[in-house]
């Protein structure tokens, strides 16, 4: 999908209006730009719903990705530009159609993402067509769960297998971690054929922790999810392991210590 946005922009168009500042590079080494909206007394940069045709931005996107239909086409906080959702890939259309633009949208008056936000919902819609029975699961104690937190994982992934090794601390700290599976070689790889054992054996827990203590795993087949959780990993954006997705669909690449974690979740409930 991002190959196919990219390969249909020629160049970005600059709002002279608008104020761009680089954002660095993101979690998945792709450099964007940041659409900043900001203060005018005039309210130059806001227009009300409802005031702008969408017709010529549905036409172009018939165009430039013929066959798939976008979940929202909207008006956006900056005049004249419409925001365009597929699942978690977010981009911005010029109201005639012509201009496309790749990058986040940021309030300056409020300090909002207005696009990582809208990400994170479109996050959250994929998560939850994944069957909860197809995750590997380590649960605390009854009544002790006080959050989940899914994670794309791979065996042989260093601080994987050091998120592994800390279970105990997620589970005192009331986390639920829910395991996906990302092999980040790819399949057909010792790691892809590693974690489809896991997934195929008939207890998951104890063959998980196995082949995170680098010990190999027997080889098993079965019908398993593997696939479909590493194309939903690529979708919502997720580049490497681990890989953690909270509950609103934020996603936060990397490891991080069970106390730390659990701090960084009480302060998103108390939001």
């Amino acid at each position: 999908m991002k190959t196919m946005m990219v390969a249909a922009v020629a160049s970005l168009l600059t709002i002279s209006s608008a104020v761009f500042a680089d954002k660095g590079t993101a979690s998945g080494g792709v450099e964007q730009r940041v659409i900043a909206i900001a203060d005018s007394p005039e309210d130059r940069f806001v227009v009300p719903a409802g005031q702008l045709d969408d017709s010529a931005v549905r036409k172009t996107l018939s165009r430039i990705i013929p066959g798939q239909t976008p979940d929202l086409v909207e008006e956006s906080r900056y005049k004249g530009l419409f925001e365009v959702v597929y699942g978690s890939d977010i981009f911005y259309l010029s109201a005639d159609g012509r201009y496309l633009f790749q990058g986040d949208m940021v309030d300056l008056t409020t300090q909002d993402n207005l696009t990582e936000a809208r990400r994170t919902q479109g996050r959250h819609k994929l998560m939850e067509t994944v069957a909860l029975d197809t995750k590997i699961r380590f649960i605390p104690e009854k009544d002790k769960r006080k959050y989940v937190v899914d994670v794309f994982t791979d065996v042989d992934c260093f601080y994987c297998q050091k998120l592994h090794h800390e279970m105990a601390d997620y589970l005192r700290e009331g986390i639920e971690i829910r395991y996906l599976a990302f092999p980040r070689a790819g399949v057909g790889s010792r790691s892809y054929e590693k974690i489809v054992s896991v997934w195929c054996a008939d207890d998951q827990l104890d063959e998980m922790t196995l082949a995170k203590n680098k010990q190999q795993p027997k080889k098993r087949d079965c019908e398993n999810p593997v696939k479909e959780h590493m194309a939903l990993a690529r979708k919502i954006g997720v580049s490497g392991t681990p890989a953690l997705v909270f509950e609103d669909g934020s996603l936060l690449p990397g490891y991080v210590p069970a106390v730390q974690l659990k701090k960084m979740l009480d302060e998103k409930a108390a939001k």
